[in-house]
């Protein structure tokens, strides 16, 4: 009985060092398992609404290239455009609502939304693309639009100004009297001024609309001849830029205080570069595309008499006035944001 006892113990003693090697190895295991989950990168989604081969999206690339170099991988990102997270539609208040980390979108297409932002997209005679985003970016830190306030503004650029491509040449007012042209929504009064008739559409519709005659061209930034092949229907463009658009990219606010120190500031560091490399990369890819079309398609450039010019400028103008005159009456500052969008257009077109 004795043996029989102390056998019974000698197992149970066994059997507890067993279970205290086991959780031992259990905890080494879970404090491997939590120091390897400490080291791993932080992801970021990053969303846009256009394909993966427009500008915009290549700005994404160069972005991601950049921070996560400069971070040694300490951050991922992920890049969904091509709507494939969210669309122009919903992009700010799919980043506010958390579908996605960070967001790019046209502040033009929500008309209303970011009323001072508008008077720059106006037609406002930037040179290019370069010069446009400079100026845009600094508008938006010095005026920076309410509807902003709970996000994290990541960069600003803006495309070079918008040019009229046609299937048939305008050279004058009467040319483009009644012409059925796309352009984007908030900007139609301008093609309206002009005496055509604007037809809004996504990009996507714009090559059918074109092979069936619906409309007869488009106001645009000219890199698309090269890029949607539409250099095959649009031979000619009138060389007189209109309006700009331009893109913001904004952080979901949480997801920006959650970030180290050491990764904000690669992010701020890269604000404005962005800014300026995605300008000059347009503006080289504009250059490209005139060549390309004019070398495989035939595009004709056309420029207009000084006095037709002076008839677009005297129509077009107005425009603008008018516009910060019903700002200002609703007590936004669009006089001040004018008159420093002029006075740094003018800084930046002397760099």
């Amino acid at each position: 009985m004795r043996k029989s006892l102390l056998g019974m113990i000698a197992v149970l003693l066994l059997a507890g060092l067993a279970v205290t090697g086991c959780s031992g190895g259990a905890a080494k295991e879970g404090k491997k398992e939590e120091e390897s989950g400490a080291a791993k990168p932080i992801v970021l989604k990053y969303a846009f609404f256009a394909p993966a081969n427009t500008f915009p999206a290549r700005q994404m690339e160069k972005w991601k290239e950049e921070l996560e170099k400069r971070t040694n991988n300490k951050v991922k990102v992920e890049l969904f455009p091509g709507g494939t997270l969210l669309t122009a539609q919903n992009m700010y208040d799919g980043v506010k609502n958390g579908v996605a980390d960070i967001g790019l979108s046209c502040p033009t297409y929500e008309p209303g939304r970011f009323p001072l932002l508008a008077i720059s997209d106006l037609p406002s005679g930037f040179p290019n693309s370069r010069v446009a985003s400079q100026v845009v970016f600094d508008l938006i830190k010095e005026f920076p639009p309410d509807a902003f306030k709970d996000f994290k503004i990541i960069t600003a650029f803006a495309t070079e100004p918008a040019h009229l491509m046609v299937t048939e040449p305008v050279t004058s007012l009467q040319d483009l009297k009644g012409k059925q042209i796309r352009i984007s929504g908030a900007l139609t009064p301008v093609l309206k001024e002009l005496g055509a008739s604007p037809v809004g559409m996504p990009m996507s519709e714009v090559p059918e609309a074109l092979q069936t005659g619906i409309i007869k061209g488009l106001v645009t930034s000219r890199e698309i001849l090269m890029d949607l092949k539409l250099a095959e229907k649009l031979k000619y463009t009138t060389d007189y830029p209109l309006t700009i658009t331009s893109f913001v990219a904004v952080m979901n606010k949480d997801v920006w205080n959650s970030l180290p120190p050491d990764v904000q500031k690669v992010i701020d560091d890269l604000s404005l570069e962005m800014a300026i490399w995605t300008g000059e990369y347009m503006d080289n890819h504009v250059k490209e595309a005139l060549e390309w079309s004019k070398k495989e398609h035939g595009l004709q450039i056309i420029t207009l008499s000084p006095e037709e010019k002076a008839a677009w400028d005297k129509i077009l103008k107005p425009i603008q006035d008018k516009y910060v005159e019903e700002l200002k009456a609703k007590g936004l500052p669009a006089e001040e944001y004018r008159k420093r969008l002029y006075e740094l257009k003018e800084k930046y077109s002397k760099q």
